[in-house]
């Protein structure tokens, strides 16, 4: 992968998706074996939207990977509008040795993606959330050891982690289900695609509208906030659309009894989860969160070849 772009996990194939979750696994076991692989090595990070966990997990990886991040906020740039993003993008790409980007609009990381010679990094879009995803499934391999024939279930919103979720899941053999209210399906595009590829690693996707009959018998429980960042004025009717999608004790308890419950925080308790779920020995929310840095270590050493 070294020199690719990562701005979906549908542009992997699934040994690069195997390999990183194998990489981070290693990472994780002995940090001090890659501590100078990136030494010299500089990732801008494009912020358009706050964060704890993309900042803090990729400023620290690159640290100890023996690199150094740079935290580009809003007013710093003010991508788009001070300067234009193929501007950006060839500035960047003459001083950095990567980019990380946190943009509103999918179409802004593409195009970063487009004018920069440097591999650019979606750190999160509109579409899709690919780091977030590989945390999960390193979290699921963790838990489950080999995840080929294993059933998460995203119960929900079908926004940019339920996309990337399908993505991950079809490349690894992984039964994923979604449930969602009418009319907040994943876009049938990412659907498709999804299918596409689980047909060639013995995985299936699955969309519903019924939390019950998707939760049934999975190894992991995914929910994600009802309302995301841009969307707080739709907070109110979507709370009402949403309530019966709550994972609380009930809908938990269709699982198979060793799942586990996955969130990708921030997380409102007594709204999309119950706290006595996410509070649960079941939740695995904040190990989940912590392999957020080591999936990310992963993919900077193989987009930046480090050794």
């Amino acid at each position: 992968m070294r020199g690719k772009d990562l701005l979906t996990l549908a542009d992997c194939t699934p040994a690069e998706v195997e390999g990183l979750l194998a990489l981070a696994g290693s990472v994780k076991a002995d940090r001090a074996r890659y501590r100078s692989a990136l030494q010299g090595r500089t990732l801008a990070m494009i912020f358009e939207k706050p964060s704890l966990r993309t900042r803090v997990t990729f400023e620290a990886g690159m640290f100890e990977l023996g690199g150094h991040a740079l935290y580009l906020a809003p007013a710093d740039i003010r991508l788009g509008e001070r300067e234009s993003v193929p501007d950006v993008a060839r500035n960047l790409e003459r001083m950095v040795s990567a980019i990380m980007a946190r943009t509103f609009r999918h179409q802004t990381v593409e195009d970063l993606a487009t004018f920069a010679s440097v591999p650019v990094i979606n750190g999160l879009s509109d579409r899709f959330h690919p780091c977030q995803a590989l945390a999960d499934y390193l979290t699921m391999r963790e838990e489950f050891g080999s995840l080929q024939g294993r059933t998460l279930t995203y119960v929900g919103d079908g926004n940019n982690v339920a996309h990337s979720l399908l993505h991950g899941g079809s490349k690894l053999g992984v039964h994923v289900r979604i449930a969602t209210p009418p009319g907040y399906e994943p876009a049938p595009a990412e659907v498709d695609r999804a299918r596409r590829a689980a047909a060639g690693t013995g995985g299936s996707v699955l969309v519903t509208h019924d939390p019950q009959a998707a939760v049934a018998g999975a190894d992991a429980v995914y929910t994600d906030v009802w309302a995301s960042m841009g969307q707080e004025e739709e907070a109110e009717a979507r709370a009402k659309v949403f309530r019966p999608y709550q994972v609380d004790g009930g809908l938990f308890g269709h699982a198979a009894r060793h799942a586990i419950f996955l969130h990708c925080l921030p997380a409102h308790r007594g709204e999309e989860v119950a706290a006595a779920v996410i509070d649960s020995p079941a939740a695995r929310v904040f190990p989940q969160a912590e392999n957020r840095l080591h999936a990310q270590k992963a993919l900077l050493l193989a987009l930046l070849g480090g050794d």
